[in-house]
Protein backbone atom coordinates (compact mmCIF):
# COMPACT_ATOMS: atom_id res chain seq x y z
CA UNK A 1 0.00 0.00 0.00
CA UNK A 2 1.59 3.22 -1.14
CA UNK A 3 -0.04 5.56 1.37
CA UNK A 4 -2.80 4.96 3.88
CA UNK A 5 -4.08 8.53 3.46
CA UNK A 6 -5.36 7.38 0.08
CA UNK A 7 -7.76 4.45 0.29
CA UNK A 8 -9.91 4.01 -2.81
CA UNK A 9 -9.43 7.73 -3.55
CA UNK A 10 -10.46 8.67 0.01
CA UNK A 11 -7.95 11.11 1.45
CA UNK A 12 -8.10 10.38 5.19
CA UNK A 13 -6.00 13.39 6.13
CA UNK A 14 -8.23 15.77 4.22
CA UNK A 15 -11.35 14.25 5.76
CA UNK A 16 -10.12 13.66 9.30
CA UNK A 17 -7.62 16.31 10.27
CA UNK A 18 -9.39 18.98 12.39
CA UNK A 19 -7.22 21.63 10.72
CA UNK A 20 -9.37 21.15 7.64
CA UNK A 21 -12.47 22.36 9.50
CA UNK A 22 -12.94 26.02 10.42
CA UNK A 23 -14.56 25.08 13.74
CA UNK A 24 -11.46 23.25 14.91
CA UNK A 25 -8.68 25.08 13.11
CA UNK A 26 -8.05 27.77 15.72
CA UNK A 27 -8.21 25.48 18.76
CA UNK A 28 -6.61 22.29 17.45
CA UNK A 29 -2.87 21.72 17.52
CA UNK A 30 -0.64 18.99 16.21
CA UNK A 31 1.11 17.06 18.97
CA UNK A 32 4.92 17.07 18.72
CA UNK A 33 7.04 14.21 20.05
CA UNK A 34 10.79 13.77 20.30
CA UNK A 35 12.73 10.59 19.72
CA UNK A 36 11.80 7.81 22.23
CA UNK A 37 8.73 9.75 23.47
CA UNK A 38 5.60 7.60 23.83
CA UNK A 39 2.32 8.65 22.23
CA UNK A 40 0.61 6.09 24.45
CA UNK A 41 1.45 3.06 26.58
CA UNK A 42 -0.06 -0.42 26.80
CA UNK A 43 -3.22 -0.44 28.95
CA UNK A 44 -3.83 3.30 28.56
CA UNK A 45 -7.38 4.42 27.80
CA UNK A 46 -8.09 4.15 24.06
CA UNK A 47 -10.09 7.20 23.01
CA UNK A 48 -8.20 8.66 20.04
CA UNK A 49 -6.99 7.79 16.57
CA UNK A 50 -3.77 9.35 15.26
CA UNK A 51 -2.56 10.53 11.84
CA UNK A 52 1.19 10.89 11.26
CA UNK A 53 1.87 14.31 9.78
CA UNK A 54 5.65 13.91 9.94
CA UNK A 55 8.13 11.41 11.37
CA UNK A 56 7.92 7.71 12.25
CA UNK A 57 6.04 5.77 14.92
CA UNK A 58 6.86 2.32 16.29
CA UNK A 59 4.02 0.08 17.48
CA UNK A 60 4.77 -2.86 19.75
CA UNK A 61 4.45 -4.49 23.13
CA UNK A 62 6.63 -6.11 25.79
CA UNK A 63 6.55 -9.77 26.75
CA UNK A 64 6.44 -10.88 30.39
CA UNK A 65 10.24 -11.21 30.42
CA UNK A 66 10.64 -7.65 29.10
CA UNK A 67 11.42 -8.45 25.47
CA UNK A 68 10.21 -5.81 23.02
CA UNK A 69 8.11 -7.11 20.12
CA UNK A 70 7.72 -4.65 17.23
CA UNK A 71 4.41 -4.96 15.38
CA UNK A 72 4.86 -2.16 12.86
CA UNK A 73 6.83 0.95 12.01
CA UNK A 74 4.66 3.64 10.43
CA UNK A 75 5.64 6.81 8.60
CA UNK A 76 4.09 10.01 7.24
CA UNK A 77 0.52 9.58 6.07
CA UNK A 78 -0.30 6.49 8.09
CA UNK A 79 -2.91 5.95 10.80
CA UNK A 80 -2.59 4.23 14.17
CA UNK A 81 -4.69 3.70 17.29
CA UNK A 82 -7.64 2.87 15.02
CA UNK A 83 -8.85 -0.02 17.21
CA UNK A 84 -10.32 2.57 19.58
CA UNK A 85 -13.06 3.03 16.97
CA UNK A 86 -13.84 -0.70 17.09
CA UNK A 87 -14.51 -0.80 20.82
CA UNK A 88 -11.01 -1.23 22.28
CA UNK A 89 -11.13 0.39 25.72
CA UNK A 90 -7.46 -0.01 26.64
CA UNK A 91 -4.42 -0.04 24.38
CA UNK A 92 -3.00 -3.48 23.60
CA UNK A 93 0.26 -1.95 22.33
CA UNK A 94 2.53 1.03 22.83
CA UNK A 95 3.21 3.75 20.26
CA UNK A 96 6.62 5.43 20.37
CA UNK A 97 8.21 8.18 18.29
CA UNK A 98 11.39 7.23 16.42
CA UNK A 99 12.32 10.79 15.43
CA UNK A 100 12.64 14.22 16.93
CA UNK A 101 9.82 16.62 15.99
CA UNK A 102 7.41 13.85 15.06
CA UNK A 103 4.12 15.59 14.29
CA UNK A 104 0.87 13.76 15.07
CA UNK A 105 -2.74 14.78 14.47
CA UNK A 106 -5.07 13.27 17.13
CA UNK A 107 -8.77 12.64 16.41
CA UNK A 108 -11.37 11.69 19.01
CA UNK A 109 -12.62 8.14 18.46
CA UNK A 110 -16.24 9.28 18.91
CA UNK A 111 -15.84 11.89 16.15
CA UNK A 112 -14.41 9.22 13.87
CA UNK A 113 -17.30 6.87 14.67
CA UNK A 114 -19.75 9.62 13.67
CA UNK A 115 -17.87 10.14 10.42
CA UNK A 116 -18.00 6.41 9.63
CA UNK A 117 -21.77 6.43 10.17
CA UNK A 118 -22.29 9.50 8.00
CA UNK A 119 -19.84 8.82 5.16
CA UNK A 120 -20.17 5.43 3.44
CA UNK A 121 -17.22 6.00 1.14
CA UNK A 122 -14.96 6.81 4.04
CA UNK A 123 -16.33 3.89 6.10
CA UNK A 124 -15.43 1.47 3.30
CA UNK A 125 -11.91 2.88 3.10
CA UNK A 126 -11.45 2.78 6.85
CA UNK A 127 -12.50 -0.87 7.16
CA UNK A 128 -10.25 -1.77 4.24
CA UNK A 129 -7.45 -0.24 6.28
CA UNK A 130 -8.33 -2.47 9.26
CA UNK A 131 -8.42 -5.54 7.01
CA UNK A 132 -5.05 -4.62 5.52
CA UNK A 133 -3.51 -4.26 8.98
CA UNK A 134 -4.83 -7.66 10.10
CA UNK A 135 -3.52 -9.40 6.97
CA UNK A 136 -0.09 -7.80 7.28
CA UNK A 137 0.16 -8.73 10.96
CA UNK A 138 -0.85 -12.33 10.19
CA UNK A 139 1.78 -12.46 7.45
CA UNK A 140 4.51 -11.19 9.79
CA UNK A 141 3.51 -13.71 12.46
CA UNK A 142 3.73 -16.56 9.95
CA UNK A 143 7.18 -15.38 8.88
CA UNK A 144 8.44 -15.15 12.46
CA UNK A 145 7.09 -18.58 13.39
CA UNK A 146 7.86 -20.63 10.30
CA UNK A 147 10.64 -18.97 8.26
CA UNK A 148 14.38 -18.59 8.85
CA UNK A 149 15.99 -15.15 9.06
CA UNK A 150 17.14 -15.02 5.43
CA UNK A 151 13.72 -15.99 4.11
CA UNK A 152 12.09 -13.37 6.36
CA UNK A 153 14.42 -10.75 4.91
CA UNK A 154 13.71 -11.85 1.32
CA UNK A 155 9.95 -11.63 1.80
CA UNK A 156 10.25 -8.33 3.66
CA UNK A 157 12.23 -6.87 0.74
CA UNK A 158 9.51 -7.98 -1.68
CA UNK A 159 6.88 -6.39 0.58
CA UNK A 160 8.86 -3.14 0.65
CA UNK A 161 9.18 -3.33 -3.12
CA UNK A 162 5.37 -3.36 -3.38
CA UNK A 163 5.01 -0.45 -0.95
CA UNK A 164 7.96 1.79 -1.88
CA UNK A 165 9.43 0.42 -5.13
CA UNK A 166 9.68 2.22 -8.45
CA UNK A 167 11.28 1.44 -11.81
CA UNK A 168 14.68 2.95 -12.52
CA UNK A 169 14.67 4.09 -16.15
CA UNK A 170 18.46 3.95 -16.38
CA UNK A 171 18.99 0.38 -15.13
CA UNK A 172 15.53 -1.11 -15.55
CA UNK A 173 15.71 -2.43 -12.00
CA UNK A 174 13.35 -1.84 -9.11
CA UNK A 175 14.51 0.75 -6.56
CA UNK A 176 13.08 0.68 -3.03
CA UNK A 177 13.16 4.18 -1.50
CA UNK A 178 12.06 3.13 1.97
CA UNK A 179 11.68 5.07 5.27
CA UNK A 180 13.36 2.45 7.50
CA UNK A 181 16.69 2.50 9.28
CA UNK A 182 18.67 -0.72 9.75
CA UNK A 183 17.45 -0.80 13.34
CA UNK A 184 13.83 -0.51 12.14
CA UNK A 185 14.27 -3.38 9.69
CA UNK A 186 15.99 -5.58 12.25
CA UNK A 187 13.18 -4.97 14.77
CA UNK A 188 10.50 -5.84 12.23
CA UNK A 189 12.31 -9.02 11.23
CA UNK A 190 13.03 -10.14 14.78
CA UNK A 191 16.81 -10.25 14.26
CA UNK A 192 19.82 -8.25 15.42
CA UNK A 193 21.40 -5.46 13.38
CA UNK A 194 24.64 -7.47 12.88
CA UNK A 195 22.58 -10.40 11.54
CA UNK A 196 20.73 -8.05 9.19
CA UNK A 197 24.03 -6.65 7.91
CA UNK A 198 25.38 -10.15 7.28
CA UNK A 199 22.26 -11.21 5.38
CA UNK A 200 22.08 -8.00 3.31
CA UNK A 201 25.73 -8.39 2.33
CA UNK A 202 25.14 -12.05 1.44
CA UNK A 203 22.37 -11.02 -0.96
CA UNK A 204 24.61 -8.29 -2.36
CA UNK A 205 27.53 -10.69 -2.91
CA UNK A 206 25.18 -13.16 -4.58
CA UNK A 207 24.15 -10.44 -7.04
CA UNK A 208 20.54 -10.07 -5.90
CA UNK A 209 20.61 -6.55 -4.48
CA UNK A 210 22.59 -3.34 -4.14
CA UNK A 211 21.93 -0.96 -1.29
CA UNK A 212 22.91 2.17 0.54
CA UNK A 213 21.48 3.89 3.63
CA UNK A 214 18.37 5.23 1.87
CA UNK A 215 17.54 2.78 -0.89
CA UNK A 216 17.77 -0.82 -2.05
CA UNK A 217 18.11 -1.84 -5.71
CA UNK A 218 16.62 -5.20 -6.67
CA UNK A 219 18.90 -6.69 -9.33
CA UNK A 220 17.09 -10.02 -9.79
CA UNK A 221 13.79 -11.59 -8.81
CA UNK A 222 14.55 -11.92 -5.12
CA UNK A 223 11.48 -14.10 -4.58
CA UNK A 224 13.41 -16.93 -6.22
CA UNK A 225 16.30 -16.77 -3.74
CA UNK A 226 16.64 -20.14 -2.03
Amino acid sequence: MKNIWYLECVNLFKILCPHKFATYKETHNFNIYNKTDYVYFTDESANKVFLINNGKIKLGYYTEDGQEIVKAILSKGEVFGEKSVLGEEKRSEFAQSLNDNTSICPIDAEALQDLIQDNKKFALGFFKLINFRIKRLERRLQLLLFKDAKTRLQEFLMEMCEDFGYDCEKSGHKIIAHPYTQKDMACLLGISRPTLNILMNELKEEGWINFDRKSIEILKNIASVS
